[in-house]
């Protein structure tokens, strides 16, 4: 008896037991099998391997992994080891190895292999396929936009009137022509400065970019310049102003600050988060006689500092008055106003804002005194003297908007989103020159998500596509104060570039030479549309705003109507096709400029699907920028919930596709768990830190439930619907209602 252990090729180690009188064995095989060790017969078999096996390019071989580790099963299954079949395959393959190692005529560099050939569809170009989802299917229809018969208000921003006819200071109009380069009043400046030189308070609307500022800063520096014996240092605050963002604040104080060159014994000065304590307070100490601060820190000063004081302040002015209101800071506004009124010192009171709605009507009533409502759009009565409330009630019905201010809306599905913001900065930035542009988020980690995925996917260099380039920046609350100023500073001055912010930019910021204006995420209220769309076409000059909808936001386009706010549409498809100058995102097609129009939306699609792929592939290429793209979607999500009662029909959570919100951030599927973190962190810290926010730790999953979870796709809308339990005891409570009723 003799024992022979033999191996194929695949690995498979076989023992065939031979008694004295064999028939079936082959001698040869026996042979070689005790010639060679395991080692020469290791290398032999990488050799052969080597010379065999097709080339295949990676994309290919990715692609076939699946079908051949299908095969592969298939084939032990019906190949078990022990089958006469596999035993005559393991001799046959020891007889053929001997036979190409004794032949000299075949050697292995003349082996003819076959090449695969790559699939026909990746031939254009050299870019590796990866398969990704479709941008354009299972998407909502689209429906064109009604157009509404609006008359929109108008205002006259120019005058021909001079300064001179005000009988100001002759250093004070100097400083103007000469510094501020201002020749002429706008009518805002025409109908408010007289009244607040005679001493009245005053309730101003105006449109955005009308000169608002200078309308109460010129009577405000006449009066001061005026009072004999002069200004000093000591005397503390003459005149409080009050601005709801750090960066409005340090452009009143900029403009203050030229305004007063000619009256270097008034100083002004500023305070606002995010700047040292000390030193505030060391300008304190010496003296302010025209500060300007934001209500938080105003507030803290008033609490901890003890060299502030107001026993000489004889102006108050509310800067954007509506938006103080709106960010929550009406405590600190009755701190404030508590700390004026203990003085006892009368003073005039002026609230200004482009948007004045009910909210005002309170807080006027309780700092002013017969107030003066001045409003410069056309048929009004410019200037009246009813009651707060009837003059903020009489302001809030229609707001007006620059008159050369051209103003669009495009209605995308929340899986184009991304791409089709993407197309519109190439599109104005990149292949036009002299654009600058201002995109409006809902959240801090939104514009941080956006800046970092454009800045690598969007500005990479391309050596075949001739282009313009754009600097990207950003500004959000989360920033630190020295990076805020310094980017503020930075796009003020800048011919061109991209601004992603928050609504922190919305409010009295004077940025030049702003042409587009795009909100990515629409507002929540009419008034800060408005506000928004301010930031361009500003003291007469011409600029453009674009709003992004989903086909179930489209009927905010009413609402603004109802506020005589007429949108433009423009298509989808005609931003989306601003890719087709870009050679990066080559389609597989061959498309050609005489070609159909069908052809050519075809090409637009696969362009656009590529650049979702880009943006997918860098999302997904490290668990940092994943984790920022989930975080900037929770961050999205919760400032969804914060839309107010009388626009929830609109944008409600439950109209929201989780999946498709998903693909707008980069993500392929929507991440688990969306539903509870969906809600917002309740407003008191204290309640908190207490634990009454604990949330119930989350229920063992069943089989189905951690199968569907596992298989779930960009589809799901990723909102749960309510429990059979919770069913049961919502009709169980109409059936009793009913009885009741009965």
């Amino acid at each position: 008896m003799v024992n022979v252990t033999a191996m194929s090729d695949d690995g498979l180690m076989l023992n065939v037991s031979s008694d004295p009188f064999p028939t079936n064995i082959n001698q040869r095989s026996l042979l070689s099998a005790e010639k060679y060790s395991w080692k020469e017969k290791r290398k032999e078999s990488v050799k052969r391997k080597a010379v065999f096996e097709p080339q295949e390019n990676s994309a290919f071989k990715q692609r076939k992994i699946n079908q051949t580790g299908q095969q592969h099963t298939h084939n032990q299954k019906l190949q078990s080891p022990g089958s006469p079949f596999q035993r005559n395959n393991i001799r046959h393959t020891e007889e053929t190895r001997d036979q190409r190692k004794n032949s000299p005529a075949q050697s292995p560099s003349k082996v003819k292999t076959f090449q695969k050939k790559a699939p026909e569809e990746h031939k254009d170009h050299g870019r590796p396929f990866i398969k990704t989802s479709s941008l354009f299917k299972n998407n909502p229809v689209i429906h064109d936009v009604h157009s509404h018969a609006v008359t929109q208000v108008k205002e006259n921003v120019f005058t021909n009137n001079a300064f001179e006819e005000l009988n100001l200071h002759h250093h004070l109009v100097a400083t103007l022509e000469k510094v501020l380069k201002v020749t002429s009043m706008t009518s805002v400046q025409k109908q408010s400065i007289p009244v607040l030189m005679l001493g009245k308070d005053a309730v101003i609307r105006s449109q955005t970019g009308s000169g608002k500022t200078l309308a109460y800063a010129i009577p405000m520096v006449q009066s001061l310049q005026a009072i004999q014996p002069k200004v000093k240092r000591s005397d503390g605050p003459l005149a409080l102003i009050i601005v709801p963002t750090r960066e409005l604040a340090l452009q009143t104080f900029k403009m203050f600050q030229n305004l007063m060159n000619p009256f270097i014994w008034i100083v002004p000065g500023v305070l606002m988060g995010g700047e040292k304590k000390k030193s505030e307070k060391a300008r304190l100490r010496k003296g302010i006689n025209v500060l300007i601060s934001t209500p938080g820190r105003l507030v803290d000063h008033i609490r901890n500092t003890l060299s502030i004081a107001f026993s000489s302040v004889r102006w108050l002015i509310l800067d954007e008055a509506d938006r103080i209101l709106d960010l929550g800071f009406e405590k600190d506004l009755k701190v404030i106003l508590n700390a004026l009124n203990s003085t006892g010192i009368a003073r005039q009171n002026v609230l200004l804002s482009a948007t004045l709605n009910e909210g005002l009507s309170r807080l006027a009533s309780i700092c002013m005194k017969d107030p003066v409502t001045i409003n410069v759009s056309e048929g009004s009565t410019g200037t009246s003297h009813a009651g707060p409330q009837a003059a903020t009630q009489a302001l809030s019905d229609s707001y007006s908007v620059p008159e050369r201010l051209k103003q669009h809306v495009v209605v995308v599905p929340s899986k184009l989103h991304l791409v089709c913001l993407a197309s519109f900065i190439l599109a104005k930035c990149k292949f036009e020159c002299g654009q600058k542009v201002i995109v409006f988020m809902s959240s801090c980690d939104a514009v941080e998500f956006l800046l970092a995925l454009f800045t690598k996917v969007l500005c990479a260099k391309s050596n075949s596509s001739p282009a313009n380039p754009f600097t990207l920046y950003r500004l959000h609350g989360k920033m630190k104060q020295e990076e805020r100023t310094e980017v503020f500073q930075e796009f003020s001055q800048c011919q061109t570039g991209i601004l992603l912010c928050t609504d922190v930019a919305a409010r009295g910021l004077d940025l030049p030479q702003v042409t587009w204006i795009v909100q990515y995420n629409p507002p929540i209220s009419v008034e800060e549309y408005v506000h928004r769309v301010g930031r361009t076409a500003r003291i007469g000059a011409q600029g453009s705003s674009l709003l992004f909808l989903t086909p179930s936001e489209t009927a905010f386009v009413d609402v603004l109507a109802n506020r005589n706010i007429r949108l433009t549409e423009m298509k989808m498809i005609d931003i989306l096709s601003a890719l087709m100058r870009d050679s990066r995102f080559k389609g597989r097609g061959k498309w050609n400029i005489k070609g159909s129009g069908t052809a050519f939306e075809q090409e637009v699609r696969e362009r656009a699907t590529i650049l979702q792929t880009d943006f997918e592939n860098y999302v997904h290429a490290n668990n940092e920028s994943l984790q920022t793209a989930k975080s900037a979607l929770q961050s999205f999500l919760r400032a969804y919930t914060t839309y107010p009662s009388s626009l929830k029909h609109i944008f409600h959570i439950r109209s929201l596709h989780l999946g498709h919100a998903a693909k707008s951030f980069g993500l392929r599927d929507a991440p688990n768990g969306l539903s509870g973190s969906i809600a917002p962190y309740p407003a008191n810290v204290k309640d908190r830190k207490k634990g009454k926010d604990k949330r119930t730790p989350p229920t063992k999953l069943t089989t189905m439930e951690r199968a569907s979870n596992l298989i779930r796709s960009e589809f799901f809308s990723g909102v749960e619907g309510q429990s059979k339990s919770k069913k049961r005891r919502i009709k169980r409570k109409g059936n009793t209602e009913d009885s009741d009723a009965a």
